[in-house]
Parts: structure tokens; sequence; C-alpha cells
């Protein structure tokens, strides 16, 4: 990481804000961004993404479910199709491509054989970078994606810089504390536009009410008008962020 100006720390060096302007970071890199259903990249990281995007680095998006159980009335087969082509909507917006791990939606699983399948979906990727589920969190399937990505990051020898991202403003995501921040003022409409092809879900219900506002809070903090929030892992390399 190259130096920090101080325009670039918050309240003397509280949480860093990362530019991808230094002649270190032409490098092109993977980023790989870990939800647990189809709408979970792109609200808690869909600006970092879609600007790592337009950088010309290689985005993806990671889906643990096909959101079998988010639609009622729907059987799993039904909603899974449905969202899977809201997913496809969504990662045209941000400019990523997408890549599944076959988990179903309310029902997924911790075991070694589960481990085995992520880290090996992780390892095929070789990312530069992971970004996934805070693990304090009140949805099962966010535990169960973290807990995957972090024994991944574990078992590959700590190659790739881990980063946790927030959702839902507290009603899910909790004990969260920043330490980075990144400006995704360039692309906050291209981030709503992705959560809206979520149709099936109720858009407003979980951007307007929860996302935006949360985007703008710490848009605040970091001295922007809009911004997402990570926890880097104290033991992670720092990777630069957008």
């Amino acid at each position: 990481m190259g130096e920090i100006s101080r325009r670039d720390l918050f309240l003397g060096g509280a949480a860093a804000l990362l530019p991808l302007d230094g002649p270190q970071d032409r490098r092109k890199l993977k980023i790989l961004c870990a939800g647990g259903h189809p709408d979970d990249p792109e609200s808690g990281a869909g600006g970092t993404m879609a600007r790592y995007a337009d950088l010309g680095h290689d985005a993806v998006n990671f889906y643990l479910t096909k959101g079998e159980a988010g639609i009622k009335g729907k059987t799993p087969d039904e909603a899974a199709e449905i969202r899977s082509a809201e997913i496809g909507k969504a990662c045209a917006i941000l400019k990523v491509r997408a890549i599944f791990a076959g988990q179903i939606d309310g029902a997924t699983e911790i075991h070694a054989a589960r481990y085995d399948e992520v880290r090996k979906i992780v390892a095929e990727e070789k990312p530069d970078i992971v970004l996934t589920h805070w693990p304090i969190d009140t949805h099962r399937d966010h535990r169960a994606t973290s807990f995957l990505i972090y024994d991944a990051w574990l078992r590959l020898g700590r190659k790739f810089a881990l980063y946790y991202f927030e959702v839902d403003l507290g009603a899910q995501t909790q004990h969260f504390h920043p330490t980075h921040y990144v400006d995704i003022t360039p692309v906050v409409e291209r981030k709503k536009e992705a959560c809206y092809a979520h149709a099936s879900q109720n858009p407003a219900g979980f951007y307007d009410a929860y996302h935006e506002a949360m985007q703008k809070h710490r848009g605040m903090e970091a001295g922007f008008k809009a911004a997402e929030a990570f926890i880097r892992h104290a033991r992670s390399r720092d990777e630069t962020l957008p």
C-alpha cells in the first residue's frame, strides 16, 4: 500500500480510505465477493465491485445459494430459476460474473465436505481479495457463508486479503466497526439498479429502507456522499481497496 495522505485518514487514522491510484496497484486483480443469497453481494458490496470492474479488474460474485426459499408461493426450483435470472441482470449492471456453491437457501450447512467444496471453489478462482459477510449476523446463511470463506482463507494459507462487509443497517449485521471505507458515490445509481434487479425481493423494502441509509451514514463517517464499509481481518494482508 502506498503512502496515505491526511485526506485518506478518518479521525486521525481510525479507518483508512484507500484510493486505487498508486503505481503499485496497476496490476490486474481478482476480487471475489461472497454472499449467502442472490442479493447479498449486490447490497453489501455492489458499489465496491462496480468500481473494481470499472478499473479493469476481474470481479466475481459468489453465491452460496440461489435463493430457493426467497419467494413466497414458489417451489424451491421455481424460486431458484427466478432469482438466478435476477442475478444475471444484476451482475450485468455491475460488470461482474457469477459463480455458485450449490447450497440451498434456508438449509445451508457447515461440515467437512462443505468446507472442502468452498475451499476448492476459492482455490480455483485464485482471488487477490475476498469480501464476505461479517460473521456476527442474525441470518444463519450469512453466518455460514462467512465461516466457510474464513476456513478457505485459513486452509489456503491466508494468501488473499480478507475483508468483511455489512448488510441491513444493524438489523442483520451487528457489532460492525469498520476499518476501511470505499467511496461509491460515482457508482451509487448502478448499485441501486443492481439491487432493484432483484424484483422478487421487494427492493424498496431492503435497499431503500436499509442500504441507502447505511451507505449515506458510512459516507458521512468517511467524508463522502455514499460509502461502503469493511472490516479487514487483522491477520490479513492489506490489499488496496478502490
